[in-house]
């Protein structure tokens, strides 16, 4: 399954790095816009870490399917090795989404606001995500 006719030629250098800026910033989008969400579902004890889970899980998957067709233009060769890229996928970014996470619940530990949880989110994922393209462009795209 190969994605759009237009995402067949490769991208240039500065192309990737502006496309791949932009798709992070959706996926920071969708993983804060989810979290607020989530909150707002539920505000009880469990609330912080409920819509940090929510938020990492939506953004994960918009940020690997942007990623898979735009950036890398990675074809799946069956659904099964499709399951195997997105389990890779998913394993590189643990030690990112580790890092998100210790920033964003630092931001919420130090300050108490949801400014700042939403705040040391972005900077976390930010950070993650200058580490995670290279891990996937070594491990899962290659």
């Amino acid at each position: 399954m190969s994605g759009p006719a237009v995402a067949a030629a490769p991208l240039g250098r500065s192309q990737l790095v502006v496309w791949y800026a932009v798709f992070a910033a959706l996926s920071i989008l969708a993983n804060l816009a989810s979290q607020k969400f989530a909150f707002w579902l539920y505000s009880g004890w469990l609330a912080v870490p409920l819509s940090v889970c929510v938020g990492t899980g939506v953004g994960l998957v918009v940020k690997y399917l942007l990623d898979k067709v735009w950036i890398f233009r990675y074809p799946h060769r069956s659904v099964a090795h499709g399951l195997q890229t997105f389990t890779m996928y998913v394993v590189m970014g643990l030690g990112t989404t580790a890092l998100f996470w210790a920033v964003e619940f630092s931001a919420q530990a130090i300050f108490h606001t949801e400014p700042a949880r939403l705040a040391g989110g972005a900077i976390g994922l930010t950070l993650g995500y200058f580490a995670k393209y290279h891990l996937d462009k070594r491990f899962v795209f290659a």
